[in-house]
């Protein structure tokens, strides 16, 4: 059975399918081949709440990198086709609570 991974910050991205690539702070046994439910929230949910399924990802690659790595062309990859490196650098860490040279999976 599929492992579930929240998208709550790009829920819209991946319906609309211009998000093919994450990165996370973990995931660090992926494997290519490997599928995965994407959902909009997997942890957290209030009584009576149940998890939404986006869609069903086949990974097709994986790979460690420092977050400050991220590319012009991986920006849009991951959904954000109008921001720079930096501007989704920027909300990466506040949401994550880390720094630009974290290491992060890159998940394709």
């Amino acid at each position: 059975m599929p492992r579930n991974m929240s998208f709550m910050l790009t829920t819209e991205q991946v319906k609309n399918r211009t998000k093919t690539v994450t990165r996370r702070l973990g995931w660090w046994n992926l494997k290519p081949g490997e599928i995965v439910n994407a959902c909009v929230k997997c942890q957290g949910l209030k009584r009576g709440e149940k998890i939404e399924k986006i869609a069903t990802i086949r990974i097709v690659s994986v790979r460690y990198e420092p977050l400050i790595a991220i590319t012009p062309s991986d920006v849009v990859l991951e959904g954000f086709s109008d921001w720079t490196p930096s501007q989704f650098v920027e909300m990466f860490t506040e949401h994550n609570k880390c720094d630009p040279l974290t290491l992060v999976n890159r998940i394709e």
